[in-house]
């Protein structure tokens, strides 16, 4: 499993990825995190957007970001921290391990650092979403006590 830049070869693919149906309230469409990117980057702000890749192919989407983006709604954990900013599984590659091997492979690529110094990472989710608060904690992100918006936020050690 690796992750690939978003180029003009693959931009199609990852936008046509999308979550289960009763998974679409909680994760945002591919083409809005692109061009949430899109604007954290013009406004001198860090995002990466990645296609999650096995056996060649996309088969997930995942988002970075770094520090603050000036957003009212972030929570404290956001300064001087990363951040899993979007996180999915295609609904045709789910329920076979991947989103725990994709996530193994997001938390390596951040201890390398790659857009600063950090020694945490945080996220968030909607209260309701129990699957993925369940797979998050048994990556060993906690609840803070803080939220992103109406979302809980947990943060682990990188």
């Amino acid at each position: 499993m690796e992750l690939k830049k978003v180029t003009f070869e693959n931009i199609d693919q990852l936008i046509a990825l999308e979550v289960r149906e009763d998974q679409r309230e909680f994760v945002a469409p591919n083409v809005l995190s692109l061009a949430e990117a899109y604007v954290a980057v013009s406004g001198g702000h860090a995002a990466q957007p990645f296609g999650i890749y096995e056996g060649g192919g996309p088969v997930g989407f995942v988002m970075f970001g770094y520090g603050s983006l000036d957003d009212p709604d972030e929570p404290e954990s956001a300064k001087d921290s990363y951040c899993l900013w979007r996180f999915m599984i295609d609904e045709k590659h789910q329920g076979r391990g991947l989103g725990k091997r994709a996530l193994e492979v997001c938390l390596e690529y951040l201890r390398e650092r790659p857009l600063g110094p950090a020694y945490k990472v945080w996220l968030s989710y909607e209260p309701e979403n129990t699957a993925a608060r369940g797979l998050y904690h048994k990556f060993g992100f906690v609840e803070n006590g803080e939220m992103c918006g109406e979302e809980i936020v947990a943060v682990r050690d990188l």
